[in-house]
């Protein structure tokens, strides 16, 4: 096998294997790296890189908005119109192609996503 080989089955052995309170932390963590790198890319002039992970980041979080269950906790309906917002905020920002936009986002994203992490930390430790 080749080392892109080995890397995807590698990558489909953690994600079958992964716990839910894992995969939701690695939906995380690649929602931010797409912020990241989108919002790189449009200050970078790089359009056609821009948009598809600025894409890929809004699939996320439709990925995360469907499969939430605003009926498990208080919060729920909450999170479920951030992730709107976020959603739309990212649209906008993709067709007008401004990073501060994206910089917006990622400012909400990040601390959800240590949230998750330090979350899913204590439910191991118990």
């Amino acid at each position: 096998m080749t080392a892109p080989n080995l890397r995807n089955r590698y990558l489909q052995d953690s994600i079958q294997t992964a716990s839910p309170a894992k995969l939701l932390t690695m939906l995380y963590d690649r929602l931010v790296l797409d912020l990241v790198q989108g919002e790189e890319a449009i200050r970078a002039k790089e359009i056609e890189n821009a948009h598809e992970k600025l894409s890929h980041a809004q699939e996320i979080l439709i990925e995360l908005q469907v499969s939430l269950d605003v009926e498990a906790w208080s919060g729920a309906p909450g999170l479920a119109n951030l992730y709107s917002y976020l959603i739309t905020e990212l649209i906008g920002a993709n067709v007008t192609k401004d990073a501060d936009r994206v910089a917006v986002c990622r400012g909400f994203v990040e601390p959800l996503r240590d949230a998750w992490r330090e979350a899913a930390a204590s439910a191991v430790a118990h």
